[in-house]
């Protein structure tokens, strides 16, 4: 007796769905298996230095707001004419949108998210404006501590050593980085105090018409470091 054609088709259905089931899960556990031998990735600035996840741009608005953040919350437009002074370091943000790796869908242009030389270039130039008005701002004049945008602290009276140095720096690498210095992976601050100390010290290579004090170009070199670091254009 021939069975029923609703059934078989029910058969069907059931060896189907049992198939599908069985491959599902050994496909869950062939990659269960695959991350279970991989170690976890360590977070960027650990105690090891081990960086194993891959890196990634920030996006080009969270660079933005972080650098109208650091010019004291200033409107775009502010920023844009407060960074360029006499010297003509900034131009218009017009110019620096597609290199910082906005898109532009109106002329089919797609996000940015790989660097490339020109956006290491404005990422440079940004960076040193940034630096260059925030000593006039912070460093010049007596201008309250709480008031200052990056260089929240007073130069000292008298020569810097390591520990003065040390106490300062902290104040950027937070700024910047987002953490206390002592929690870098290397001896950052050593290397930047050297750093601060040849440019600071360095009477040759001065340019005749700077307006910045020996102290004022070392800790300008310190904040040109900083705004350059992976850790604050990577994530």
């Amino acid at each position: 007796m021939k069975p029923p054609a609703r059934r078989v088709d029910l058969l069907v259905v059931v060896l189907v769905g049992g198939l599908v089931a069985a491959l599902g899960i050994g496909a869950y556990k062939l990659i269960s298996l695959h991350y279970a031998s991989k170690p976890a990735p360590s977070a960027i600035g650990s105690a090891g230095g081990d960086n194993s996840h891959e890196l990634r741009l920030v996006p080009a608005e969270a660079y933005m707001r972080t650098y109208l953040e650091l010019f004291g919350g200033l409107a775009p437009l502010d920023v844009q004419q407060k960074a360029r002074g006499p010297e003509n370091l900034f131009d218009t943000w017009d110019d620096y949108l597609a290199s910082l790796g906005l898109p532009d869908y109106k002329v089919d242009v797609p996000r940015q998210t790989e660097s490339n030389a020109l956006m290491v270039a404005t990422f440079e130039r940004l960076g040193v404006a940034l630096c260059n008005r925030a000593v006039e701002h912070d460093l010049k004049g007596s201008l309250p501590v709480e008031k200052r945008t990056v260089f929240a602290f007073d130069l000292p009276k008298g020569s810097l050593d390591q520990a003065g140095f040390d106490t300062r720096f902290d104040i950027l690498h937070r700024t910047f980085l987002g953490y206390p210095a002592k929690l870098a992976p290397t001896d950052r601050s050593s290397r930047f105090f050297k750093l601060y100390q040849d440019v600071a010290g360095d009477k040759e290579g001065v340019d005749a018409h700077s307006k910045f004090t020996p102290e004022e170009r070392g800790w300008a070199a310190v904040c040109y470091g900083l705004v350059r670091h992976p850790e604050f254009q990577l994530y």
